[in-house]
Parts: structure tokens; C-alpha cells; sequence
């Protein structure tokens, strides 16, 4: 399992970054943007090799391993599976992919709920669907309302949902303003008062 997404990654990585998916570039993202998405989704992203159990307010998955289960796995089911993708993430697709190249791999493929037509997938294609927009004509609060659906695109929807998205939101900006500091990497909702 491991060999084999060794020999496959660096090819693997290549087709993904050669494909119609990928919209944007780390620039079309201001700073402001690629630090709220780090912070919500994956705050020690920059130090750790494919995964964090650890840091508060990560949640289970960092963004290489929401990568990896997206590249890896057509049916993937808790338990042996998430082994499997952390061990993948470790050694195989963080060891082989810099950084910047799976930050921009995220933001063009990032499930972001469905539409109409399907899975949307990427920060371009959710904002010409719940925008009608492009990505970066988003203003601040409705790219914070995309960052809102990463952890559960269903649960907090930004069309069906409305109200849970902008309850999330809220709580987002109240930690990246440091007026809420998750307790637990469990924390990832920031519900904890």
C-alpha cells in the first residue's frame, strides 16, 4: 500500500496539477485568505509530515490526508482506512509534495458540497456555484462561509443550511480573531464554551 502510492505519487501529483480542476493559484489567494484556511483546517500544516493528532482545533484530518483520501480511495469507510490514508499522507504523498504544490492542490480540490450537477470540488467552482462568481470577487464573508463547509460540506451547506453555515462562520472569526482558542484537536467546531 505504502510502496505502491510511493511509486504512483510523484505521476499521480503531476496529472492532478496538469488538469482542468486546477483554477487557481496560491497568489489568487490573499494572505488574509490562506491564513483563515490554515487555521481552521489545518494549523500546524507547515510543520507536520501528513497528519496531526495533536494541535488544537485539527480535527482528525489535515489537508493532506483530505487529499489523499480524495487521490487514494474510491470507497473510503473509517477505521482500517483512515490507517491506511494516514500511513499514505506520512510517507508517501507529504514526504514526495511540497508544501505550497498540496496548499494548492486543496484549494482547487477540496469538496465543497453538492450542487445541481454534482460534487463541487475546489474554491473557483464553489464560488461560481453558491456565488455566481468568480473565486476571487468573493468578498471575506462568503469565502469564510466556504471555509465553513470543509469539515462537513452537508452539515453546514451554504444553499441548504444557511443557518448552520452562518453559525460556523461566526464561531470561525471568533477564533481566528483569538477570542476563542480551541481546547482539544477534537475542537474543531469551536462549540466548547
Amino acid at each position: 500500500m505504502v510502496i505502491n502510492a510511493k511509486r504512483e505519487t510523484p505521476d499521480l501529483v503531476n496529472n492532478i496539477l496538469r488538469s482542468d480542476r486546477m483554477k487557481l493559484e496560491l497568489p489568487d489567494l490573499t494572505d488574509q485568505q490562506l491564513d483563515a484556511l490554515l487555521k481552521v483546517q489545518d494549523p500546524n500544516f507547515y510543520h507536520h509530515k501528513g497528519y496531526d493528532f495533536e494541535t488544537p482545533g485539527t480535527g482528525k484530518t489535515s489537508l493532506s490526508q483530505g487529499l489523499v483520501k480524495l487521490y487514494y480511495f474510491d470507497d473510503f469507510k473509517p477505521g482500517i482506512a483512515k490507517i491506511k490514508q494516514t500511513l499514505i499522507a506520512r510517507y508517501a504523498f507529504d514526504a514526495l509534495t511540497p508544501k505550497d504544490t498540496i496548499l494548492k492542490l486543496f484549494v482547487n480540490n477540496a469538496y465543497l458540497g453538492q450542487g445541481d450537477n454534482g460534487s463541487i470540488y475546489g474554491f473557483e467552482q464553489a464560488a461560481h456555484h453558491y456565488f455566481q462568481r468568480k473565486f476571487t470577487e468573493l468578498n471575506w464573508e462568503e469565502y469564510l462561509s466556504l471555509i465553513a463547509m470543509i469539515r462537513a460540506p452537508n452539515a453546514f451547506h451554504y444553499i441548504n443550511k444557511p443557518e448552520a453555515n452562518r453559525l460556523r462562520v461566526v464561531r470561525i472569526k471568533r477564533m481566528l480573531s483569538g477570542e476563542y482558542i480551541p481546547k482539544d484537536n477534537s475542537d474543531q467546531f469551536y462549540d466548547r464554551e
